[in-house]
């Protein structure tokens, strides 16, 4: 459904991604890892089309997506921190959306009632914690059935219940068939919520297969010690590459 090959991008003498080439298929969820700075963002960005790559390609859904825009229909995009209008009611933020994209009748407020925002329609945005902001671009992100969500630190500052009713949501979305990426530092919650894993560090990709083969490779039975596996290896054999 997204295939990127030989993707790379330089913000001057920085490059931010490295011939990246991935394969990402729906009905599968992608946990995207690697610590800050290792292009995790300009990647997700480089498919949104906020980020022109220097080379490389981008296909969605078989079509090259440089210069193109309608594909961004179908993603539902749940940013780490979202920035609304600070003016504007939470009720008139959603229903802006539905006139934006009203040629969709049928929407997706799940959400929208689990969360129970109806209650806080009236609410303007720069009143809003963070938690309750987190609920609006979650509720935003599944409004319009997208068939490709990504999904950036989803339960960050959200409460516990909240972050469950969450975690069943993106759960019953992969049922449903849709392809996922997700980007957390929470390691157990991608534990929960993600079948593949791709890691990158320094703007190349280190690791990319299921999280089942990642923990069978490092003997380990919980992913945040299998990841802390894989990069201890990773260290070890540049270690020794840098040394022969």
């Amino acid at each position: 459904m997204i295939i990127t090959e030989n993707l790379s991008k330089n913000f001057g003498r920085l490059t931010a991604l490295d011939q990246v080439t991935l394969s990402l298929s729906k009905g599968k969820s992608y946990a995207m890892v690697g610590p800050n700075g290792s292009g995790k963002t300009t990647l997700i960005k480089s498919i949104l089309g906020l980020v022109r790559p220097t080379s490389g390609t981008i296909h969605i859904k078989g079509k090259n997506i440089a210069n193109e825009w309608k594909y961004r229909e179908d993603i539902g995009y749940m940013p780490q921190i979202g920035r609304y209008p600070e003016n504007m009611r939470i009720g008139e933020l959603i229903d802006m959306m539905k006139t934006i994209r009203q040629e969709i009748k049928a929407v997706d407020e799940e959400l929208i009632d689990a969360f129970k925002l109806y209650k806080m329609y009236d609410k303007k945005m720069h009143t809003l914690s963070g938690g309750t902001r987190q609920k609006v671009s979650a509720s935003l992100a599944f409004l319009f059935h997208a068939p490709i969500l990504i999904l950036d630190e989803p339960t960050a500052g959200l409460d516990p219940i909240s972050v469950e009713i969450l975690k069943e949501k993106i759960l019953h979305e992969r049922r449903m068939g849709k392809l996922l990426i997700i980007t957390s530092h929470i390691l157990s919650d991608l534990d929960e919520l993600a079948t593949e894993m791709i890691y990158i560090f320094e703007g190349k990709i280190q690791y990319n297969n299921s999280i089942e083969t990642l923990k069978h490779e490092t003997n380990e039975t919980k992913l945040n010690k299998a990841v802390t596996t894989l990069i201890k290896q990773k260290e070890l054999l540049s270690s020794i590459t840098e040394h022969v």
